[in-house]
């Protein structure tokens, strides 16, 4: 596919040969547009200061013209690109990697994301802890959003996007649908084809099919292949059986669990699903009624406001000398629990052993006499399922980035391009 002669012009200024930190812009003329607005994700830096400036320094996130706060006292270093007349940023999904610096972008300009992720994100910082705070937080921890409805279309001068839910492990998932006046391209976020909403996913690749250029995920390509399906579950719901099963398994032991906190529908199977009654941490119930209008037993540990029903309060010393009564939430101080008890890990922080923290967290656990129980259900495709999705969808270009190994991801019904950091096609 020959893009020479067209005027829209692509340029990926993060987010390859990496998971993570996703932002593309597409420009047509003076108008353009940027999606996604998170930051790799490197602990092992074990940063002090999470400026702006020292992100850019590590490579975290990329020098950007006239997008960041002006408040934030960036200069961009380069010579001087276009005037744009039209700006906008779009969000995918609330995952940190897509989101984390949010707050960073100048607050003249426009963001958009379906009405689901702009909720949770907001649940989520509401104590100014999950993404970058703002330079100068007066009302609220959290810059403005303009939260869409599934297949909106937002003008932004003559570039046309359209938000389109998927399947993945964040509420409020969406791929995008862009259309400028020489080319249509499909941005897929991150997706996947065995989770609770499946058909949002097929529905996107019906919508994409036969699109100029499919710009995809591919983290499950990213390691080896012998490792693939090594004990993999296969699906949310065989998650959720899984554990039920241990619940069961253990009727006079202390049992306790954790999930991350965007996967809000699997948060809620767990409430309904649960031999046991159920009790959150109060952020993670605060989340459930903000998202979906869920009420559930809860524990306050730190005093937080959240104005949850006090009837539904539970004693964090009760949680603690319980050993059949309730499956609950714990996200701190494990070394409280006790032992002999059960601990399920459901994709919880930390996440795997890229994560510095998780090894140590583990090791306490032993350490505390406590079963340690990984049950993991991936938010991303598949690769049977990458390959599945490319062959609905068809594309003239291929384009796989958040992945570290984009060549394994090909392409039968067209062409296929790997891109470089800061490269524009």
């Amino acid at each position: 596919m020959d893009l020479k002669d067209r005027k829209t012009k692509i340029t990926f200024h993060s987010g390859v040969l990496t998971i993570g930190g996703t932002v593309i812009e597409i420009a047509y003329e003076d108008s353009h547009i940027f999606f996604d607005f998170g930051t790799e994700f490197k602990p092992e830096l074990n940063l002090k200061n999470e400026s702006l400036q020292e992100l850019i320094d590590h490579r975290l996130v990329p020098h950007l013209e006239n997008i960041y706060d002006p408040e934030l006292g960036y200069t961009y270093p380069f010579e001087k690109g276009p005037n744009y007349a039209h700006t906008a940023v779009f969000l995918s999904h609330c995952h940190l990697d897509h989101t984390r610096m949010v707050n960073y972008l100048d607050p003249k300009i426009p963001m958009y994301a379906l009405k689901e992720t702009k909720v949770l994100l907001n649940s989520l910082n509401a104590q100014n802890n999950f993404i970058l705070p703002r330079a100068n937080a007066t009302d609220s921890f959290t810059r403005d959003i303009i939260g869409c409805d599934n297949h909106d279309v937002i003008e932004v001068g003559d570039i046309k996007v359209e938000l389109s839910r998927v399947d993945h492990d964040a509420y409020g998932a969406c791929g995008l649908l862009i259309t400028t006046p020489d080319m249509h391209i499909a941005y897929t976020g991150d997706l996947r084809l065995h989770g609770f909403d499946v058909e949002d996913s097929l529905h996107y690749c019906e919508q994409a099919k036969n699109t100029d250029m499919l710009i995809i995920e591919g983290v499950s390509i990213s390691f080896p292949q012998e490792d693939r399906a090594t004990g993999r579950i296969e699906s949310e719901a065989d998650l959720l059986k899984k554990i039920v099963n241990i619940v069961n398994s253990n009727p006079n032991k202390q049992v306790t669990f954790n999930c991350y906190p965007a996967n809000v529908k699997r948060l809620a199977e767990i409430v309904k699903q649960s031999p046991r009654e159920v009790v959150l941490e109060a952020s993670f119930a605060n989340i459930l009624k903000e998202c979906l209008n869920m009420e559930c037993k809860y524990y306050n540990a730190n005093d937080n406001n959240f104005n949850l029903d006090k009837n539904l309060e539970v004693d964090y010393d009760t949680l603690l000398q319980d050993e059949g009564a309730y499956l609950w939430q714990v996200v701190d101080h494990h070394e409280n629990l006790k032992g002999g008890g059960v601990y399920i890990h459901s994709d919880a922080s930390p996440l795997g052993e890229f994560d510095p923290a998780y090894l140590p967290f583990i090791q306490l656990l032993k350490d505390c006499d406590i079963e340690f129980n990984r049950i993991a259900c991936s938010g991303h495709a598949y690769p049977e399922d990458l390959d599945r999705i490319v062959s609905l969808i068809q594309p003239k270009l291929l384009v796989p980035i958040h992945s570290l190994r984009p060549d394994l991801l090909e392409n039968k019904y067209g062409m296929r391009h790997l891109p470089t950091r800061g490269e524009t096609i």
